[in-house]
Protein backbone atom coordinates (compact mmCIF):
# COMPACT_ATOMS: atom_id res chain seq x y z
CA UNK A 1 0.00 0.00 0.00
CA UNK A 2 3.11 2.74 1.17
CA UNK A 3 4.40 1.35 -2.06
CA UNK A 4 1.43 2.54 -4.42
CA UNK A 5 1.31 6.00 -2.04
CA UNK A 6 5.02 6.83 -3.07
CA UNK A 7 4.82 6.20 -6.86
CA UNK A 8 1.16 8.36 -6.56
CA UNK A 9 2.97 11.34 -4.59
CA UNK A 10 5.72 10.83 -7.27
CA UNK A 11 3.64 10.96 -10.00
CA UNK A 12 2.09 14.30 -8.45
CA UNK A 13 5.21 15.94 -7.63
CA UNK A 14 6.68 15.20 -11.36
CA UNK A 15 3.86 16.58 -12.63
CA UNK A 16 3.45 19.54 -10.79
CA UNK A 17 7.17 20.47 -11.91
CA UNK A 18 6.35 19.73 -15.75
CA UNK A 19 3.41 22.17 -15.66
CA UNK A 20 5.37 25.02 -13.87
CA UNK A 21 8.40 24.58 -15.57
CA UNK A 22 6.39 24.72 -18.80
CA UNK A 23 2.65 25.80 -19.13
CA UNK A 24 2.48 28.33 -16.10
CA UNK A 25 5.97 29.85 -17.53
CA UNK A 26 4.44 31.04 -21.46
CA UNK A 27 1.76 33.31 -19.80
CA UNK A 28 4.30 35.42 -18.29
CA UNK A 29 6.58 35.49 -20.97
CA UNK A 30 4.19 36.54 -23.28
CA UNK A 31 2.77 39.50 -21.19
CA UNK A 32 6.33 40.04 -20.44
CA UNK A 33 6.72 40.58 -24.40
CA UNK A 34 3.47 42.65 -24.91
CA UNK A 35 4.05 45.12 -22.57
CA UNK A 36 7.24 46.20 -22.97
CA UNK A 37 8.16 49.41 -24.82
CA UNK A 38 8.47 48.32 -28.30
CA UNK A 39 4.98 46.02 -28.09
CA UNK A 40 6.53 43.45 -30.08
CA UNK A 41 4.61 40.19 -30.06
CA UNK A 42 7.31 38.04 -30.46
CA UNK A 43 10.22 35.99 -28.53
CA UNK A 44 13.36 37.47 -30.22
CA UNK A 45 15.73 40.02 -29.03
CA UNK A 46 14.08 43.48 -29.29
CA UNK A 47 16.32 44.87 -30.79
CA UNK A 48 16.81 43.11 -34.04
CA UNK A 49 20.72 42.98 -36.20
CA UNK A 50 20.20 44.12 -39.57
CA UNK A 51 22.79 42.16 -41.36
CA UNK A 52 26.05 44.12 -42.55
CA UNK A 53 26.04 45.94 -46.53
CA UNK A 54 27.25 44.16 -48.97
CA UNK A 55 30.37 46.38 -50.93
CA UNK A 56 28.27 46.72 -54.11
CA UNK A 57 25.61 48.33 -51.90
CA UNK A 58 27.75 50.64 -50.10
CA UNK A 59 29.40 51.72 -53.38
CA UNK A 60 25.79 52.75 -54.60
CA UNK A 61 25.01 54.15 -51.68
CA UNK A 62 28.51 56.05 -51.86
CA UNK A 63 27.94 57.51 -55.18
CA UNK A 64 24.40 58.78 -54.65
CA UNK A 65 25.39 60.72 -51.25
CA UNK A 66 28.15 62.43 -53.93
CA UNK A 67 26.10 62.33 -57.14
CA UNK A 68 22.87 63.72 -55.92
CA UNK A 69 24.30 66.93 -54.38
CA UNK A 70 25.07 67.76 -57.96
CA UNK A 71 22.24 66.28 -60.40
CA UNK A 72 19.52 68.98 -60.92
CA UNK A 73 16.15 69.12 -62.04
CA UNK A 74 15.55 71.80 -65.21
CA UNK A 75 12.21 73.30 -66.25
CA UNK A 76 12.36 74.41 -69.69
CA UNK A 77 9.57 77.11 -70.79
CA UNK A 78 8.57 78.37 -74.10
CA UNK A 79 5.60 80.64 -74.51
CA UNK A 80 3.28 79.79 -77.49
CA UNK A 81 0.34 81.23 -79.44
CA UNK A 82 -3.18 79.03 -78.44
CA UNK A 83 -6.17 78.44 -80.21
CA UNK A 84 -7.39 82.13 -79.69
CA UNK A 85 -4.13 83.79 -80.06
CA UNK A 86 -3.38 84.13 -76.34
CA UNK A 87 0.18 83.53 -75.38
CA UNK A 88 0.47 80.09 -73.11
CA UNK A 89 3.47 78.78 -71.76
CA UNK A 90 4.77 75.29 -72.48
CA UNK A 91 6.79 73.56 -69.96
CA UNK A 92 8.84 70.66 -70.24
CA UNK A 93 11.27 69.40 -67.55
CA UNK A 94 14.13 67.21 -67.47
CA UNK A 95 17.52 66.87 -65.79
CA UNK A 96 21.06 67.63 -65.60
CA UNK A 97 24.31 67.94 -63.78
CA UNK A 98 27.02 70.43 -62.81
CA UNK A 99 30.07 69.89 -64.44
CA UNK A 100 32.06 73.07 -62.43
CA UNK A 101 31.66 74.57 -59.33
CA UNK A 102 30.71 78.12 -61.32
CA UNK A 103 28.06 76.76 -62.38
CA UNK A 104 27.98 74.93 -66.01
CA UNK A 105 25.69 72.09 -66.31
CA UNK A 106 25.10 70.06 -69.10
CA UNK A 107 21.80 68.85 -70.09
CA UNK A 108 20.24 67.23 -73.55
CA UNK A 109 19.13 69.76 -76.57
CA UNK A 110 15.77 68.95 -76.14
CA UNK A 111 15.37 69.75 -72.74
CA UNK A 112 15.79 73.18 -73.45
CA UNK A 113 14.80 73.34 -77.02
CA UNK A 114 12.11 75.91 -78.70
CA UNK A 115 13.08 79.37 -79.28
CA UNK A 116 14.29 81.45 -76.80
CA UNK A 117 12.65 79.13 -73.51
CA UNK A 118 12.66 80.72 -69.80
CA UNK A 119 15.01 78.11 -68.10
CA UNK A 120 15.17 77.32 -64.39
CA UNK A 121 17.27 74.64 -62.62
CA UNK A 122 16.06 73.92 -58.99
CA UNK A 123 19.33 72.39 -56.77
CA UNK A 124 18.84 68.98 -54.47
CA UNK A 125 18.33 71.75 -51.63
CA UNK A 126 15.49 73.45 -53.44
CA UNK A 127 17.12 76.56 -53.94
CA UNK A 128 16.48 77.63 -57.75
CA UNK A 129 18.64 79.46 -60.34
CA UNK A 130 17.37 80.99 -64.08
CA UNK A 131 20.10 79.46 -66.27
CA UNK A 132 21.72 81.02 -69.46
CA UNK A 133 21.87 78.76 -72.89
CA UNK A 134 25.88 78.61 -73.12
CA UNK A 135 25.52 76.16 -76.39
CA UNK A 136 23.56 73.81 -77.88
CA UNK A 137 24.72 70.70 -80.40
CA UNK A 138 22.48 69.57 -82.32
CA UNK A 139 23.13 66.75 -83.79
CA UNK A 140 23.96 64.91 -80.30
CA UNK A 141 21.36 66.18 -78.41
CA UNK A 142 23.12 68.00 -76.06
CA UNK A 143 23.81 71.59 -74.36
CA UNK A 144 25.10 73.56 -72.39
CA UNK A 145 23.70 76.06 -69.70
CA UNK A 146 25.35 78.10 -67.15
CA UNK A 147 23.68 79.58 -63.65
CA UNK A 148 25.40 81.74 -61.03
CA UNK A 149 25.24 79.91 -58.08
CA UNK A 150 25.28 81.75 -54.63
CA UNK A 151 27.47 79.42 -52.31
CA UNK A 152 29.53 76.59 -53.07
CA UNK A 153 27.87 73.88 -55.62
CA UNK A 154 29.06 70.41 -55.88
CA UNK A 155 30.05 68.71 -59.48
CA UNK A 156 30.71 65.56 -61.23
CA UNK A 157 34.05 64.82 -62.88
CA UNK A 158 34.06 63.44 -66.70
CA UNK A 159 35.10 60.05 -67.02
CA UNK A 160 36.01 57.73 -70.28
CA UNK A 161 33.16 56.75 -72.44
CA UNK A 162 35.69 55.36 -74.84
CA UNK A 163 37.06 52.04 -72.90
CA UNK A 164 33.14 51.32 -71.79
CA UNK A 165 32.69 46.98 -71.73
CA UNK A 166 29.39 45.32 -72.18
CA UNK A 167 28.51 43.93 -68.14
CA UNK A 168 30.15 46.82 -66.53
CA UNK A 169 28.05 48.49 -63.98
CA UNK A 170 26.54 51.49 -64.15
CA UNK A 171 24.59 54.09 -62.12
CA UNK A 172 21.62 56.66 -63.30
CA UNK A 173 20.09 59.59 -61.21
CA UNK A 174 17.44 61.76 -62.75
CA UNK A 175 14.51 63.17 -61.96
CA UNK A 176 12.23 60.53 -63.38
CA UNK A 177 8.53 61.56 -63.79
CA UNK A 178 9.39 64.52 -61.88
CA UNK A 179 10.20 62.20 -58.54
CA UNK A 180 13.56 64.43 -57.68
CA UNK A 181 17.18 62.26 -56.81
CA UNK A 182 15.93 58.74 -58.19
CA UNK A 183 18.82 56.41 -58.53
CA UNK A 184 18.63 53.44 -60.58
CA UNK A 185 21.41 50.82 -61.01
CA UNK A 186 22.55 48.53 -64.13
CA UNK A 187 25.01 47.41 -66.81
CA UNK A 188 25.72 48.74 -69.86
CA UNK A 189 23.76 46.11 -71.98
CA UNK A 190 25.50 46.88 -75.16
CA UNK A 191 27.61 50.24 -77.07
CA UNK A 192 27.87 51.37 -80.48
CA UNK A 193 24.07 51.55 -80.72
CA UNK A 194 22.42 54.03 -83.48
CA UNK A 195 18.55 54.96 -82.40
CA UNK A 196 15.88 57.55 -83.94
CA UNK A 197 14.34 60.15 -81.50
CA UNK A 198 10.77 61.18 -82.00
CA UNK A 199 11.96 63.89 -84.68
CA UNK A 200 13.33 60.84 -86.82
CA UNK A 201 17.19 61.98 -86.04
CA UNK A 202 19.49 59.32 -85.55
CA UNK A 203 21.59 59.19 -82.71
CA UNK A 204 24.94 57.05 -83.03
CA UNK A 205 26.93 55.22 -80.97
CA UNK A 206 24.51 55.07 -78.24
CA UNK A 207 25.27 53.32 -74.87
CA UNK A 208 22.43 50.99 -74.22
CA UNK A 209 21.63 50.22 -70.73
CA UNK A 210 19.22 47.61 -68.52
CA UNK A 211 19.52 51.10 -65.72
CA UNK A 212 16.00 52.23 -65.68
CA UNK A 213 15.50 55.53 -67.64
CA UNK A 214 12.10 57.20 -67.85
CA UNK A 215 10.94 60.48 -69.09
CA UNK A 216 12.53 63.25 -67.09
CA UNK A 217 15.56 61.14 -66.47
CA UNK A 218 16.83 63.36 -70.04
CA UNK A 219 20.07 64.95 -69.36
CA UNK A 220 20.91 63.08 -66.16
CA UNK A 221 23.98 61.48 -65.37
CA UNK A 222 25.04 57.61 -66.20
CA UNK A 223 28.18 57.08 -63.74
CA UNK A 224 30.54 54.43 -63.73
CA UNK A 225 31.23 52.52 -60.31
CA UNK A 226 34.05 55.21 -59.29
CA UNK A 227 31.27 58.07 -59.70
CA UNK A 228 32.60 59.39 -63.15
CA UNK A 229 29.86 60.28 -65.54
CA UNK A 230 29.89 58.08 -68.64
CA UNK A 231 27.17 59.18 -70.09
CA UNK A 232 23.92 61.45 -70.63
CA UNK A 233 20.83 59.59 -70.07
CA UNK A 234 18.85 60.37 -73.21
CA UNK A 235 16.41 57.95 -74.50
CA UNK A 236 13.97 54.96 -74.23
CA UNK A 237 13.03 52.48 -76.08
CA UNK A 238 9.30 52.88 -76.96
CA UNK A 239 6.48 56.08 -76.14
CA UNK A 240 6.04 54.62 -72.95
CA UNK A 241 8.30 53.90 -69.45
CA UNK A 242 10.86 51.72 -68.61
CA UNK A 243 11.33 48.45 -70.32
CA UNK A 244 15.19 47.62 -69.25
CA UNK A 245 16.20 49.40 -72.40
CA UNK A 246 17.49 52.85 -72.31
CA UNK A 247 20.04 55.34 -74.05
CA UNK A 248 22.95 57.20 -73.08
CA UNK A 249 24.82 60.20 -75.38
CA UNK A 250 28.58 58.91 -74.85
CA UNK A 251 30.30 61.80 -72.50
CA UNK A 252 32.90 61.99 -74.95
CA UNK A 253 30.54 63.94 -77.40
CA UNK A 254 29.81 66.52 -74.65
CA UNK A 255 33.61 66.82 -74.02
CA UNK A 256 34.01 67.41 -78.09
CA UNK A 257 30.90 70.15 -77.38
CA UNK A 258 32.69 71.92 -74.73
CA UNK A 259 35.94 71.96 -76.09
CA UNK A 260 34.47 73.19 -79.27
CA UNK A 261 32.41 75.81 -77.27
CA UNK A 262 35.65 77.02 -75.23
CA UNK A 263 37.25 77.56 -78.80
CA UNK A 264 34.58 79.94 -79.97
CA UNK A 265 32.99 77.20 -82.58
CA UNK A 266 29.45 77.41 -83.64
CA UNK A 267 26.60 74.83 -82.98
CA UNK A 268 24.74 76.06 -85.66
CA UNK A 269 22.73 73.29 -87.81
CA UNK A 270 24.66 72.67 -91.05
CA UNK A 271 23.11 73.37 -94.34
CA UNK A 272 24.03 72.14 -97.39
CA UNK A 273 21.38 73.42 -99.44
CA UNK A 274 19.74 70.63 -102.12
CA UNK A 275 16.87 69.00 -102.49
CA UNK A 276 17.35 65.64 -103.72
CA UNK A 277 15.50 62.13 -105.31
CA UNK A 278 16.32 58.76 -104.34
CA UNK A 279 16.43 56.56 -107.45
CA UNK A 280 17.76 52.85 -108.49
CA UNK A 281 17.12 49.83 -110.30
CA UNK A 282 15.02 50.25 -113.39
CA UNK A 283 14.09 53.54 -112.97
CA UNK A 284 17.90 54.62 -112.57
CA UNK A 285 18.31 53.04 -115.58
CA UNK A 286 15.83 54.29 -117.80
CA UNK A 287 17.35 57.67 -116.68
CA UNK A 288 20.81 56.44 -117.75
CA UNK A 289 22.15 56.56 -114.63
CA UNK A 290 24.02 53.57 -112.50
CA UNK A 291 22.01 50.49 -111.30
CA UNK A 292 23.22 51.20 -107.41
CA UNK A 293 21.14 54.72 -107.96
CA UNK A 294 21.30 57.57 -105.55
CA UNK A 295 20.15 60.43 -104.66
CA UNK A 296 19.17 62.75 -107.65
CA UNK A 297 19.62 66.54 -107.13
CA UNK A 298 16.51 68.79 -107.90
CA UNK A 299 17.31 72.17 -106.67
CA UNK A 300 20.38 73.58 -105.75
CA UNK A 301 19.39 76.55 -103.70
CA UNK A 302 21.00 79.92 -104.78
CA UNK A 303 24.42 80.92 -102.83
CA UNK A 304 23.75 77.92 -100.87
CA UNK A 305 27.05 75.76 -99.79
CA UNK A 306 26.19 73.46 -102.33
CA UNK A 307 25.92 75.71 -105.02
CA UNK A 308 29.19 77.40 -104.04
CA UNK A 309 30.79 73.72 -104.22
CA UNK A 310 29.53 73.55 -108.01
CA UNK A 311 26.81 70.89 -107.63
CA UNK A 312 24.51 70.83 -110.86
CA UNK A 313 20.70 70.98 -110.46
CA UNK A 314 18.40 69.49 -113.70
CA UNK A 315 18.49 70.31 -116.84
CA UNK A 316 15.41 69.60 -118.02
CA UNK A 317 11.93 67.90 -116.69
CA UNK A 318 10.85 64.52 -117.71
CA UNK A 319 7.70 62.40 -116.43
CA UNK A 320 8.29 58.93 -115.51
CA UNK A 321 4.80 57.19 -114.90
CA UNK A 322 3.44 59.66 -112.32
CA UNK A 323 6.42 61.63 -111.40
CA UNK A 324 7.99 64.42 -112.67
CA UNK A 325 11.64 64.48 -112.21
CA UNK A 326 14.12 66.67 -112.64
CA UNK A 327 16.98 65.17 -115.15
CA UNK A 328 20.59 65.87 -116.37
CA UNK A 329 22.28 67.10 -112.37
CA UNK A 330 24.35 65.03 -110.16
CA UNK A 331 23.68 61.95 -108.68
CA UNK A 332 25.04 61.58 -105.47
CA UNK A 333 26.54 57.82 -104.93
CA UNK A 334 28.68 58.40 -101.95
CA UNK A 335 28.40 60.59 -98.63
CA UNK A 336 31.74 60.91 -96.59
CA UNK A 337 32.24 57.50 -98.38
CA UNK A 338 29.66 55.88 -97.65
CA UNK A 339 27.04 54.47 -100.12
CA UNK A 340 23.76 55.87 -100.58
CA UNK A 341 20.95 53.03 -100.09
CA UNK A 342 18.50 55.53 -98.54
CA UNK A 343 16.75 58.63 -99.50
CA UNK A 344 17.50 60.25 -95.91
CA UNK A 345 21.57 60.00 -96.10
CA UNK A 346 22.51 62.94 -96.63
CA UNK A 347 20.01 64.28 -93.57
CA UNK A 348 22.11 61.24 -91.66
CA UNK A 349 25.36 63.02 -92.76
CA UNK A 350 24.17 66.19 -91.61
CA UNK A 351 23.11 65.49 -88.23
CA UNK A 352 26.98 64.23 -87.86
CA UNK A 353 28.06 67.69 -88.13
CA UNK A 354 27.66 71.54 -87.29
CA UNK A 355 27.86 74.95 -89.74
CA UNK A 356 31.81 74.87 -90.86
CA UNK A 357 31.90 71.23 -91.60
CA UNK A 358 33.21 69.91 -94.33
CA UNK A 359 30.86 66.91 -96.03
CA UNK A 360 32.44 64.74 -98.65
CA UNK A 361 30.34 63.89 -102.00
CA UNK A 362 30.65 61.32 -104.19
CA UNK A 363 28.84 62.67 -107.57
CA UNK A 364 28.10 60.64 -110.99
CA UNK A 365 28.32 63.18 -113.89
CA UNK A 366 28.59 63.05 -117.49
CA UNK A 367 29.14 58.98 -116.76
CA UNK A 368 32.01 58.98 -114.50
CA UNK A 369 32.24 59.51 -110.64
CA UNK A 370 33.94 62.27 -109.25
CA UNK A 371 34.13 63.67 -105.29
CA UNK A 372 33.66 67.45 -104.80
CA UNK A 373 33.89 68.67 -100.82
CA UNK A 374 31.56 70.66 -99.59
CA UNK A 375 31.88 73.29 -96.64
CA UNK A 376 28.55 73.61 -94.77
CA UNK A 377 26.31 76.75 -93.98
CA UNK A 378 24.32 77.42 -90.88
CA UNK A 379 20.86 76.48 -91.35
CA UNK A 380 18.33 79.02 -89.81
CA UNK A 381 17.64 78.59 -86.37
CA UNK A 382 13.92 77.51 -86.67
CA UNK A 383 14.06 75.13 -83.71
CA UNK A 384 16.39 77.74 -81.85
Amino acid sequence: MRKYRFLILTALIVGGFVYLTSVSRWPRRWVANVSDAGGNLWSEPVVARTASLSTDEINNIEIYKMAHAATVNITSTVYRRGWFMQIVPDPSTGSGFVIRDDGLILTNYHVVSGRAPEIQVTMPDKSRYKASILARDYPNDLALIRIAPRKKIDFLRLGDSDHLQVGQKVLAIGNPFGLEGTLTTGIVSSIGRTIADQNGRELEGMIQTDAAINPGNSGGPLLDSFGNVVGINTAIYGPGGNIGIGFAMPISRAKSMIERYQAGGSFARPRLGVSTVYVAGDLAQMLNLPSEGGLLVQEVGPGSPAASAGIRDPRQWVIVGNLEIGVGGDLITEVDGRPVDTDDAVRRALDRKHAGDTLELTVFRDGRSRKITVTLGAASEENF
